[in-house]
C-alpha cells in the first residue's frame, strides 16, 4: 500500500502549471480517505457564481474556473488556476498549504487545513477569520465558499469520476 506521506509534496511550478493540470500527485496512494473527509476527488467545473449575493457576469473567470482534487488518507491536493495546494487536513500549520498565491504565483501562502462537519476548511495564517470551504450539496454539486474575495460562492459540478 503506498500511503499519502510517501509522496513528496507538490509545489506551483514558477509561473504557476499554465492552462494544462499537470501530471496527478496522488495518483500512485493506495491508503483510504481519512474518516470525516468528504469525497471531493475528480475534476470540478463552475456551473454558477455568486459575489457579494449576486450573479457575477459571465465574463468573469469564475465563470470558466476549472480544478482538479486528489485525496488520499487526509491529504488533500487542490490544483487550479495554476496553483497547487498540498495539504494534509490535521489543522497544523507544519502539514499545511506552503505554496504561492494565485493571484501573482509569487507570494507566499501559508493555508491550515481540515475536514470539518463534511466540509474541507482552509485558513490562511496570520488572516484570522477567513474560512475557504469546500463541502458537497445535496445534489452532488461542490460548493466553495471565499469570503476573502467580497463573498464569492461558487457552484461546481464533478466533470470526471474520483481518481
Amino acid at each position: 500500500m503506498t500511503n499519502a506521506k510517501d509522496i513528496p509534496v507538490a509545489h506551483t511550478p514558477p509561473g504557476g502549471y499554465g492552462t494544462t493540470f499537470p501530471p496527478l500527485i496522488l495518483g500512485d496512494c493506495t491508503e483510504p480517505l481519512a474518516p470525516g473527509a468528504p469525497d471531493l476527488r475528480g475534476i470540478w467545473k463552475t456551473i454558477s457564481a455568486t459575489r457579494g449575493g449576486e450573479p457575477v457576469p459571465t465574463d468573469d473567470r469564475l465563470m470558466n474556473y476549472t480544478e482538479r482534487i486528489e485525496q488520499c488518507g487526509n491529504r488533500i491536493v487542490d490544483c487550479g488556476g495554476g496553483t497547487i495546494a498540498d495539504a494534509r487536513a490535521d489543522g497544523t500549520e507544519e502539514n499545511a498549504v506552503h505554496d504561492v498565491s494565485v493571484f501573482d504565483y509569487t507570494t507566499p501562502i501559508h493555508i491550515v487545513a481540515t475536514f470539518e462537519d463534511g466540509a474541507f476548511v482552509l485558513r490562511p495564517v496570520g488572516m484570522p477569520g477567513i474560512e475557504v470551504v469546500r463541502k458537497l450539496d445535496e445534489d452532488g454539486h461542490m460548493i466553495w465558499t471565499r469570503p476573502d474575495m467580497g463573498g464569492v460562492r461558487v457552484v461546481l459540478e464533478r466533470v470526471s469520476p474520483p481518481r
